[in-house]
């Protein structure tokens, strides 16, 4: 795999500070049961990288000061850490808003039946992809026989009440472009999902969010070897929106990796650039118990254009 934080450390974009935190993002490992093209993460079946149940724990310690409203839960497929279902508890038990980045087709995984129930019953968000309404598209971009498993999950959820308007249960859905492209207009979109997902399938959901692709890890191995990198990075720049800054998702999240490591977002902790890279000691978990980031310096390199660029994108899609 080509490495391309080489091609991204020397970097324009604009200095950013912190802003007050407000979620703490954490991966719970890059253990998946899928392999998709455009995964920053790399995730995949055979990966190793899981969160222990002492970082568990350490997630929780920091939940309990009561600085955090939300817990925002990925991975890899985060329901496949063996500790995902206590942490939800017990975050759930706190008050804490619980969202869970899902593939959807971990729900059809052997002893994992009960999982849409169980997130039901914590009233856990659920974030899931789905990168268009179109099962070839689907399947080419993440797999054979993904799209039906992904239209399974989605029904059992819409019967436990998700995505329904009165039922407080979300189910949002995310969109990646295929390839090294801008997403189209999000709210466009989102009515062409609400439309083709409904007339075909019965299938009902709360958003739909568009993702831009980051020039990183798979993704950006992948426009190394096709040698597209630069081009794209040239359309991302060039479609650089500066009021896009204040809404960028590092300002109010911190990224914590498996190993409890702190990072400015999770693209970030891809690339290894630890939070505030170059300014002081790298800092973890732990860290949060004493201290607040309110203010601090945010490390940035050129994929951070990836955010800025056209209508933006972030966790909760177009800026």
């Amino acid at each position: 795999m080509h490495a391309t934080l080489p091609l991204l450390e020397l970097t324009d974009f604009p200095a950013l500070n912190r802003a007050r935190l407000e979620t703490l993002q954490v991966n719970l490992g890059y253990l998946c049961n899928q392999t998709c093209v455009h995964c920053h993460v790399n995730a995949g079946p055979t990966r190793k990288e899981i969160m222990q149940r002492e970082t568990v724990d350490l997630v929780l310690d920091v939940l309990r000061t009561g600085r955090i409203a939300t817990l925002d839960l990925t991975g890899g497929a985060p329901e496949m850490n063996p500790h995902f279902r206590r942490l939800v508890a017990a975050a759930h038990e706190l008050g804490v808003y619980v969202i869970d980045r899902c593939n959807l087709t971990v729900l059809e995984q052997p002893g994992d039946q009960g999982l849409a129930d169980f997130l039901a019953a914590h009233q856990v968000e659920v974030t899931a992809s789905l990168p268009c309404y179109l099962e070839d598209n689907v399947n080419r971009q993440r797999g054979d026989g993904v799209f039906e498993k992904s239209l399974r999950a989605l029904r059992r959820l819409n019967a436990l009440g998700y995505g329904a308007p009165d039922a407080g249960l979300i189910l949002n859905l995310v969109y990646n472009p295929q390839g090294p492209s801008l997403p189209p207009p999000q709210a466009a979109l989102e009515d062409a999902y609400r439309r083709e997902l409904g007339a075909r399938y019965g299938i009902r959901f709360t958003r739909l969010f568009t993702l831009t692709n980051m020039p990183i890890r798979r993704f950006g191995s992948m426009l190394v070897s096709k040698g597209r990198f630069q081009p794209y990075m040239q359309l991302l720049k060039g479609a650089h929106r500066g009021d896009n800054l204040d809404g960028l998702m590092c300002r109010r999240l911190v990224s914590v990796d498996w190993q409890g490591n702190l990072h400015d977002c999770d693209f970030n902790q891809m690339l290894g650039i630890p939070l505030g890279a170059g300014r002081g000691k790298r800092m973890h978990l732990s860290d949060l118990l004493r201290r607040d980031l309110d203010n601090q310096p945010i490390a940035v390199a050129d994929h951070c254009y990836g955010c800025t660029a056209g209508q933006g994108s972030s966790c909760g899609g177009a800026l």
